[in-house]
C-alpha cells in the first residue's frame, strides 16, 4: 500500500498498512536484520549503486511528498524481527511532516507482538477491530446492506 498511496492517494478513502515494509533502502543496507541478505535477489542489494537508485525509486519512505493522503492506520509490533518497529514509525513521521491534509494518520505500536501480531488462542483477536472502528462511517452502507466500513477500498466504493 505504501507505493500505491504515494502514487495515487486520491483513489483511497482510507488505508490500513499492517507492519509495512516501507523503508526499503535503509533496511536492506543493514545486514544484521534477519532475512536482509537472503532477500537481495528479490529487492536488490543497495550496496550496488545501480540497485541503490532503483530501490530509492520504489521505496515508500523515499516516495513521500507534500500532497494530500487518505486516512491511514499504520501498525507495527515492538518485537517484529522482519519489519523493525522503527520503520513504520519513521514513515509515519515523514508523512506527518509533509502531508497537506487534515485526514487521520495513526500509528499503532503493539508492545507485545511481532510481525504476525499477538499469538495464542485469544490474544490474536485483540485489537483486530481498530481499522473497522477507524474507518466506520455510520449510514454509509449501500442498499445491499454492506457495512459502512471503508478500510483500504477505493473511494468510488466507499
Amino acid at each position: 500500500m505504501g507505493v500505491a498511496v504515494n502514487e495515487r492517494p486520491e483513489l483511497f478513502h482510507g488505508v490500513i498498512a499492517q507492519v509495512p515494509f516501507v523503508d526499503v533502502v535503509t533496511t536492506m543496507l543493514d545486514e544484521t536484520i534477519p532475512l536482509t541478505t537472503g532477500e537481495f535477489e528479490e529487492w536488490g542489494n543497495p550496496q550496488d549503486e545501480t540497485y541503490y537508485h532503483y530501490m530509492k525509486s520504489y521505496s515508500p519512505y523515499d516516495g513521500v511528498r507534500a500532497q494530500a493522503y487518505p486516512h491511514m492506520l499504520v501498525t507495527t509490533g515492538l518485537h517484529d524481527s522482519q519489519v523493525q518497529y522503527w520503520e513504520p514509525a519513521k514513515w509515519v513521521a515523514k508523512l506527518r511532516e509533509l502531508k497537506t491534509d487534515d485526514n487521520l494518520l495513526l500509528l499503532c505500536t503493539d508492545m507485545d507482538s511481532g510481525h504476525g501480531g499477538k499469538s495464542g488462542r485469544f490474544k490474536s483477536y485483540e485489537g483486530g477491530g481498530a481499522g473497522v472502528r477507524l474507518f466506520h462511517r455510520p449510514g454509509a452502507g449501500d442498499t445491499a446492506g454492506k457495512s459502512g466500513s471503508v478500510g483500504a477500498i477505493p473511494r468510488g466504493n466507499a
